[in-house]
């Protein structure tokens, strides 16, 4: 009784695990799609702009650091924490 639970915990452990590896896989493969699409864009809106993507690299990492900095003030204090962590 024991070993047939045991089974079906082990199978069903399988199961969750190879879904979680499918999904990896395939956010994987969506997230390398988006880096192909995104690439292909500013190429080509560099052939017609040129210095398009010096323009959008710039724009880009002042979107950045604009969101870390609104992300850091909107973040809540923990006083137990230690300071490097908060």
């Amino acid at each position: 009784m024991i070993e047939q639970e045991d089974q079906q915990t082990t199978q069903k452990t399988r199961f969750i695990q190879e879904q979680l590896n499918s999904l990896k896989r395939e956010d994987e493969t969506l997230y390398n799609i988006l880096a192909v699409d995104v690439w292909a864009l500013a190429k080509t809106m560099d052939e017609f702009q040129p210095g398009f993507w010096s323009a959008f690299m710039k724009n880009r990492e002042k979107a950045l650091k604009r969101f870390i900095s609104e992300a850091m003030k909107n973040k809540p204090v923990h006083r137990k924490r230690p300071p490097f962590l908060r």
